[in-house]
């Protein structure tokens, strides 16, 4: 059976979406945690120092030592609540690409894991971004291919033109 749901995207590639239409369609209670909760959970002091996360004027994301400590306990973290019985589904950013997968792939071990690639149009996701209204202009456009290289995926939806529950039914009929 399928532990742990991992879906890497570029921001406002339709990930939470798909998140919250997967916890609809499928048949058991999961949890959906991202990158996003990690970087909540900070505080406000880590979300502007060159130790924490950095956000540039055209949308760069910079990481440093202390954001990638904490990173590396919650990624633990989320594998730990796997190992104990809660079906997870990660909504993330792989900024290092195979690296970034890498660090998961360690923590969850023998967990078992599909993971999905979200992929997007850059100037769709830079539309979304802009829509939102709570992102860094130039994000979007920045990550949309970055995230993917060098990744290996069970699974790719597209939502440039998919709606996110036909993504969510896609997923979930991978799910065993």
């Amino acid at each position: 059976m399928t532990e742990v749901i991992v879906l890497n995207g570029g921001s406002s590639s339709g990930k939470s979406g798909i998140v919250r239409c997967l916890q609809a369609v499928l048949p058991d209670p999961w949890l959906a945690l991202g990158t996003d909760t990690l970087v909540d959970a900070m505080p406000a002091s880590m979300q502007a120092s060159d130790a924490g996360v950095e956000f540039g004027p055209d949308g760069q994301v910079i990481v440093g030592p202390e954001f990638r400590t904490l990173e590396a306990a919650w990624i633990e973290g989320v594998a730990a609540m796997a190992r104990a019985g809660a079906r997870v589904i990660v909504d993330e950013v792989f900024l290092g690409g195979a690296e970034s997968q890498k660090r998961w792939q360690k923590a969850l071990g023998e967990l078992r894991v599909l993971w999905v690639g979200v992929r997007c149009d850059s100037a769709v996701a830079a539309g979304r971004e802009v829509a939102r209204g709570d992102r860094v202009i130039g994000m979007a456009a920045s990550q949309a291919d970055m995230v993917h290289r060098g990744m290996v995926y069970d699974l790719e939806v597209d939502t440039t033109h998919a709606e996110s529950m036909e993504c969510a039914r896609t997923i979930a009929a991978q799910v065993s």
